[in-house]
């Protein structure tokens, strides 16, 4: 029993069964049928076709955002920025647009992805100079960040960048179609799914493949050891959080353009925090994060299932999403204390 629990799939099987235990208990706490409610997850997250696309289009900001904070990982940094990153990207991202909003071509599609990318990175920059120079802890900085952005955004669609076709609605004016992602399957799917999926794949070989990889290795494990050696750790704080801000930059322009089709206040809707969460589950393993963001998204997407169809609040998913989280620390937990009892 002690080696099935200390194997990898013995801990999934551990996992899984812990999630339904947790979230059944749940269930029963607040007066509904356990095998009900699940069944309705289910149904609301892959039953059909429109469902599984969904689930898509929740994950795909998930996924990036999970990269972005697995990135900095690998080097032994803990940041929860990229929520903020995702906002700033979006908001300079926007910026571009609602400049060029005549456009017709190609060419200021890429600019404005590349844009988006640069003010990530920008945003990113500001806690990594502080950690890496001044000694400042990246996860406290980079926490407080996140709502710097989020407000920058909430003044201009309420304020200079609010347009006046939408009624007093607080959002800018509609991207053009040139500004959009292209689609896939007649539905909300975009070409950022399988971007994000080819640098998950990309980060991972990158990681385990090249002489960079071994670079953050070595000094995640032994900083000391490795600036002995010669390693530059400051500028591998400045280049990891920086490509990572990229990436969560990535993911809100993206999120805007397709998605929301302007720029709005609430147009993350957690993507950031949830990354942080799934990138940890993973264990920064980035092929890992793949199936991990796809689960956690179609679990997000299951809410407005469980809202029209059982009546509870969409935001029963979310409780759902951190009982998850808690049943991988209590599987956890126990492997690691067998593996202590054991060693």
């Amino acid at each position: 029993m002690r080696d099935l629990m200390l194997s990898g799939p013995g801990r999934v099987v551990g996992t899984t069964l812990a999630v339904l235990m947790l979230t059944g208990a749940f269930f029963l706490a607040i007066g509904r049928d356990p095998v009900e409610l699940m069944g309705l997850i289910v149904r609301s997250a892959a039953g059909d076709g429109y469902a599984i696309t969904e689930s898509l289009v929740r994950a795909t900001p998930i996924l990036l955002c999970a990269l972005a904070t697995a990135l900095p990982a690998r080097l032994g940094l803990i940041t929860v920025g990229a929520e903020g990153q995702l906002y700033f990207g979006a908001l300079l991202g926007t910026g571009f647009v609602l400049a060029n909003l005549g456009a017709t071509s190609a060419a200021p599609y890429m600019a404005m992805i590349v844009v988006a990318m640069l003010a990530g990175a920008a945003w990113a920059l500001l806690p990594a100079v502080l950690r890496s120079h001044l000694g400042v802890n990246e996860t406290i900085s980079t926490l407080l960040v996140n709502y710097v952005a989020a407000l920058l955004v909430t003044w201009v669609v309420y304020g200079p960048w609010k347009s006046a076709a939408n009624l007093g609605w607080p959002a800018t004016a509609d991207f053009p179609e040139a500004f959009k992602p292209s689609t896939f399957f007649d539905s909300r799917v975009h070409s950022g799914l399988w971007i994000a999926i080819g640098l998950a794949v990309l980060l991972h070989w990158t990681f385990v493949r090249t002489r960079w990889g071994l670079t953050l290795d070595v000094l995640r494990s032994n900083p000391r050891a490795g600036i002995a050696a010669g390693l530059n750790w400051r500028r591998n704080v400045l280049l990891t959080m920086a490509l990572g801000g990229m990436l969560a930059g990535l993911a809100g322009i993206l999120e805007t353009a397709s998605i929301q089709g302007r720029l709005q206040a609430n147009l993350s809707a957690g993507a950031g925090l949830s990354g942080f969460l799934v990138a940890w589950l993973a264990r920064n393993h980035c092929l890992r994060i793949i199936p991990m963001s796809l689960l956690v998204g179609a679990l997000l997407a299951s809410g407005d299932g469980l809202q029209m169809f059982a009546n509870v609040p969409s935001s029963i998913a979310l409780v759902v999403q951190g009982l998850l989280f808690v049943a991988v620390l209590l599987v956890g937990g126990y492997a690691n204390r067998l593996q202590v009892r054991r060693g």
